[in-house]
């Protein structure tokens, strides 16, 4: 883009971490059989079967909305294009290790983006790992691999930090006896206990045994999309297997931004990814994963008359 995007910032409720755990234990337990949470440090996130690109996602956490489904729809905004290394300027933290899901385009393909990255700063000469998935226009398979470039279009919601070792929520969440997914349940328990105090986590979590209902976006629409009869003829939706790595940001309560309140995007090396939506085998489902609470929510280029 020609010139920096609209920023907006505002300060989350950021609750003592004992007392998220409290909360997100008793939560959870109304929708899985096994829970347990609790603080602990954070382990290393380079190592498998994670393989991010910081070791953690400590030190100053601060989630990001850029853009948003508007641009995407009915007709996609193209010009909408977003450097994360500039996007970590924007938020306030050059060189930050950033994580989530967004939208992206793989050799001119619209595909789903899995950000996982330490953005360029003058003191930072980055490193990516980030990956993509796309729908090939010709064959219709699926083409699953690294991404070539920084830049995310049109969206994506976004976990930033200085990629740091430190304290962070574990939570293990096993058979699954409600209807939520793993996600939602955690924000809507965040959203019943604090209410218009706006509590917002970002992280990564291992979908260890079962499977998933994800989609993927296929190359850019050549017809409007309308309505959601339209998106979901549009978009092609998988079962994909265990293990799957998944990269994930929610808040309990939008301040009047026009956020998506929740996002999360997965992959399974360069075999399996694309946009969660939810286990398909409550029995044998496992979740694991690593949260932060972060500190702002940094909303960017909040499309118009949102």
């Amino acid at each position: 883009m020609a010139s920096d995007p609209p920023v907006v910032k505002h300060p989350l409720h950021v609750p003592p971490m004992d007392e998220l755990c409290t909360v997100l234990r008793k939560g959870l337990s109304s929708n899985f059989e096994n829970v347990t949470v609790n603080v602990v440090d954070c382990p290393d996130l380079t190592k498998q079967p994670f393989s991010l690109a910081a070791q953690g996602i400590c030190g100053k956490p601060r989630l990001a909305d850029v853009g948003g489904v508007p641009y995407l729809q009915p007709i996609p905004q193209k010009d909408k294009v977003y450097d994360l290394d500039n996007i970590a300027r924007l938020v306030d933290l050059p060189g930050a290790f950033i994580i989530g899901a967004g939208a992206g385009q793989l050799c001119s393909i619209n595909c789903e983006l899995m950000p996982n990255l330490v953005t360029a700063s003058d003191c930072t000469h980055g490193k990516s790992a980030t990956m993509a998935a796309a729908i090939c226009p010709d064959a219709g398979i699926l083409i699953m691999k690294e991404y070539p470039n920084k830049n995310m279009y049109l969206l994506g919601n976004l976990l930033a930090s200085e990629g740091q070792p430190g304290k962070v929520i574990e939570v293990k969440a096993s058979k699954r006896i409600g209807e939520n997914n793993f996600v939602s349940q955690m924000r809507e328990t965040l959203t019943s206990h604090y209410g218009d105090k706006p509590v917002g986590l970002g992280g990564t979590f291992l979908i260890e045994r079962g499977k998933a209902k994800i989609h993927i976006m296929p190359d850019y629409s050549q017809t409007p999309l309308n309505s959601m009869e339209d998106v979901n003829k549009w978009l092609k939706f998988r079962e994909a297997e265990a293990p799957l790595v998944c990269l994930s940001v929610f808040i309990s309560k939008d301040p009047g931004l026009a956020l998506r309140l929740e996002h999360t995007h997965c992959f399974r090396s360069t075999k399996e990814g694309g946009h969660y939506h939810y286990d398909t085998t409550p029995d044998e489902i496992s979740y694991h994963g690593y949260y932060v609470p972060a500190e702002f929510m940094y909303r960017v280029d909040r499309p118009p008359n949102t």
